[in-house]
């Protein structure tokens, strides 16, 4: 199933996640640098949700207090709440 949300404070202003069980299948990050969200998104398909919460919850980005990683993280857990996971 696919899940789209906006993260805040960040560049990225969209992320949409394609979920199956509690398995990503894959993910695209619109906006925000091209390459490392690219490279984040090509590196969390096939992970288990709880894993790439892990990895990415709390990676700042220069002062912000958060990053995209981090808002991915944060939009994988409220995914995880309404899925009951």
């Amino acid at each position: 199933m696919i899940y789209k949300f906006s993260p805040k404070g960040v560049c990225s202003r969209e992320m949409i996640v394609d979920i199956e069980g509690d398995t990503i299948k894959s993910a695209e990050i619109i906006g925000g640098c091209a390459g490392n969200t690219a490279g984040v998104a090509s590196l969390i398909a096939g992970r288990k949700i709880d894993e790439v919460i892990k990895l990415l919850k709390g990676i700042p980005c220069g002062v912000k207090g958060t990053s995209c990683p981090d808002q991915l993280a944060k939009g994988l857990e409220e995914i995880k709440e309404k899925l009951k996971i």
